[in-house]
């Protein structure tokens, strides 16, 4: 006998407004699809990222920091030790890019696991599955899962923090997600104290202004998590830098002032492969390369509209809201950018677009679907991950380049009869010292770590020093040394103590 379905006894709106924030419980196996998102992830950065690549001049400066036979380059007042701690396990033990690449690599691909299987009670498994997957296809997203930068686990920690903090609303007995809100915002806030302030600003807000969130639990294991993840960074302010203000203000000389400025287009340029963008006046001769920029609003409100419908209001709503609070000091703030900066909210946006892409190849309710329907999102697609590859291949071929310049100026300075243990000042001294196997110490710039008078005083002490100059002479003190160019590098020239066999036997 066939009965026929009840009519609907309220309004289609009256209903949706009766639906639960969360949707069902995970469907599928989710250990199974996100396992196999993060391994193709770790697969990817191993096969196109990993081969040929050499440290670049920020990751000298955070690995030499627990690199035993290197020594520390000047750590400045922006920078945060976790990305050091990250990789000391490997940087202990071993001198080996290589090396510290495949650990980045896999250790990215559990990162990324990590952080979605943290909403598998939240989420649908294929809206996780096409989250992660857009995510990780990003060209930066590829390029810096093996580098050793802290903004990709940023990205990670605060994606895992506003999963933890749904459930903690969601789930007053989930203690495990209490403590993972403490440690995911502890993460963030280990490698970029900053970042952490306004993670903690967006979820804080959020629990304070929607009532269902106000729990102290939360309330109280945000700012815990932040400042049990800034201890280091803190008491390296009083122990290093003078204090806290005294940081926070050298800091912000260094990142040019922060202020009113809006770089929307400078991140915008930065997408055709730029790592940095500072100042960013480079033409955009590469539009294709922000496409995907431009799209992810409106694909994420086609996503919140699709949670929605679907019970699932907070998730994408939170999600998004978070992903611009993160955003905002990187738009509006900075005076330059990098496409680094931006991967956290990246992250969360991932998720809210994944609703979207997994509505658009989901059956109609009779079943069917147009062919046009299928073919169309899976075109473009296609596109957007073919740009992701263009993009990552141009960046690969210039970290290739100075990988070259690096390794022929070292193998010069070693020519010209520099030993270690040694002293590189000049332009490029800092990503040269890795390389060398010296030390680095600058007068002027960002890493001003001595004064010209102090590099005088090591030269007359005749210790094993090289100068590098561009465009330029030397100082006085190191005109007569001998000197070659470097020729991977026009214009620049390396002038190398004659004292360094000395040097070294007295080391």
């Amino acid at each position: 006998m066939y009965v026929l379905p009840a009519a609907p006894s309220a309004p289609v709106t009256d209903r949706l407004r009766r639906l639960p924030y969360y949707g069902p419980g995970p469907s599928g196996r989710p250990l199974l699809h996100l396992g196999l998102v993060a391994a193709a992830y770790t697969l990817v950065q191993l096969l196109l990222v990993l081969p040929g690549t050499g440290l670049g001049w920020d990751e000298t400066v955070y690995v030499s920091q627990v690199d035993g036979p290197s020594p520390a380059a000047f750590f400045s007042a922006p920078r945060a030790r976790g990305i050091s701690y990250l990789v000391a396990p490997v940087a202990a033990f071993t001198s080996s890019t290589t090396v510290l690449r495949v650990f980045l690599a896999v250790l990215s691909g559990a990162g990324l696991l990590a952080a979605l299987w943290v909403w598998r009670r939240l989420l649908p498994v294929p809206v996780l599955a096409w989250g992660g997957a857009l995510f990780s296809g990003l060209w930066i997203s590829l390029f810096y899962g093996p580098q050793a930068m802290p903004n990709l686990w940023c990205g990670f920690g605060a994606l895992a923090a506003v999963g933890c903090f749904l459930r903690c609303v969601r789930y007053s007995r989930d203690r495990a997600a209490l403590a993972g809100l403490v440690i995911s915002v502890g993460t963030v806030a280990v490698m970029r104290p900053p970042d952490a302030a306004w993670l903690v600003l967006a979820l804080g807000g959020a629990a304070l202004v929607v009532r269902d969130w106000r729990r102290p639990a939360v309330l109280g294991g945000l700012p815990a998590g932040a400042l049990a993840g800034a201890a280091p960074w803190l008491v390296e302010a009083f122990t290093s830098y003078g204090g806290l203000f005294t940081r926070l203000h050298r800091a912000s000389e260094i990142q040019g002032g922060m202020g009113w400025n809006i770089a929307i287009g400078d991140h915008v340029r930065a997408l055709q492969g730029r790592m940095l963008c500072r100042p960013c006046d480079m033409a955009w001769e590469q539009p294709q390369t922000a496409l995907w920029w431009f799209a992810v609003p409106l694909l994420a409100a086609a996503g919140i509209t699709a949670a929605v419908r679907a019970g699932r209001r907070d998730t994408a709503v939170l999600a998004s809201v978070t992903a611009v609070v993160l955003a905002l000091p990187y738009l509006f703030l900075m005076g330059y950018a990098a496409p680094r900066f931006l991967l956290p909210s990246y992250a969360l946006l991932a998720l809210p677009v994944g609703e979207c892409v997994r509505r658009s190849f989901a059956e109609r309710p009779d079943g069917r679907r147009p062919l046009v329907l299928i073919a169309l999102p899976a075109l473009l697609l296609g596109c957007h991950l073919g740009v992701q590859y263009q993009v990552l291949n141009a960046v690969l071929e210039r970290n290739h380049k100075v990988t070259r310049q690096m390794t022929e100026a070292a193998a010069t300075m070693h020519r010209l009869g520099l030993r270690t243990p040694c002293t590189l000042t000049g332009p490029l001294a800092v990503p040269m010292s890795h390389y060398a196997g010296c030390s680095s110490r600058q007068s002027r710039g960002h890493d001003v770590s001595i004064t010209g008078d102090g590099l005088r005083a090591l030269a007359a002490r005749r210790e094993a020093m090289a100068v590098t100059v561009r465009h330029s002479d030397p100082p006085r003190w190191a005109r007569g040394w001998p000197s070659a160019p470097l020729r991977e590098l026009p214009g620049y020239r390396v002038y190398v103590s004659p004292h360094g066999d000395r040097a070294a036997g007295q080391g």
